[in-house]
């Protein structure tokens, strides 16, 4: 396991914008970015790598989660719209510097990896309509590897993303084991990844309080 000091440290600072703004930004972005940070900040106290990954995952849905009165499990559509909304409202281009610079390794041995592959693990389950695995895979590892050749960041993202989803459900259904070795390098990787990408998408956020970023869940109530 990587030394935590080794991951970034990035809710300080941040905090210290969402306080200097907090007079200014809408009640419904004040809320979800002080949700966010709490999350962040608890990740980044975390000593191993399986706990992290999952507070880093509330941290996302903090930020990202819109209450549209339904499942508050994320809608893939909705998801990738956000992700590409962030992308476009990133004019500093550090989500860009992180897929294509920073992670661009780890990014690629995620793609290349089918046990982050929902469909691999649907065809291994016998799921219904599920025949072959090995041909959407390879489709998908081609859409993305086009993606990375002109670099089209938010769409490698967004596989990269769906392949973190596939791991968060993996942690939090119980379907690994805690600091277990047979996933050990996913869990790492995707825990550097979101530690890194989580802080840039608060960030963009504060840097664009006024846009309309949607009601989060569970506000806060008075009784």
């Amino acid at each position: 396991m990587m030394d935590s000091a080794t991951y970034p440290q990035l809710f300080a600072p941040l905090k210290e914008r969402q306080r200097a703004l907090r007079d200014t930004m809408p009640e419904h972005l004040d809320l979800r970015i002080h949700r966010a940070l709490s999350w962040l900040h608890r990740a980044e106290q975390c000593e191993d790598d399986d706990g992290a990954f999952i507070f880093l995952w509330i941290a996302l849905n903090a930020a990202y989660a819109n209450d549209n009165h339904g499942d508050p499990e994320p809608d893939q559509t909705a998801f990738q719209f956000f992700i590409k909304r962030i992308v476009n409202l990133d004019k500093s281009g550090h989500i860009g510097d992180l897929v294509w610079d920073t992670y661009q390794t780890a990014i690629k041995h995620l793609l290349d990896n089918e046990f982050v592959y929902q469909r691999y693990w649907d065809y291994q389950n016998h799921k219904p309509g599920i025949d072959e695995w090995q041909i959407s895979f390879n489709r998908a590892r081609d859409r993305s590897k086009s993606a990375l050749v002109n670099q089209r960041t938010d769409e490698v993202l967004n596989i990269v993303m769906e392949r973190l989803y596939t791991l968060r459900n993996q942690l939090v259904h119980g379907g690994a084991t805690c600091g277990g070795k047979v996933n050990r390098s996913q869990v790492i990787d995707g825990r550097r990844i979101l530690g890194s990408l989580v802080p840039v998408i608060i960030g963009v956020m504060l840097d664009n309080a006024t846009e309309h970023w949607g009601e989060p869940f569970y506000q806060v109530r008075k009784s």
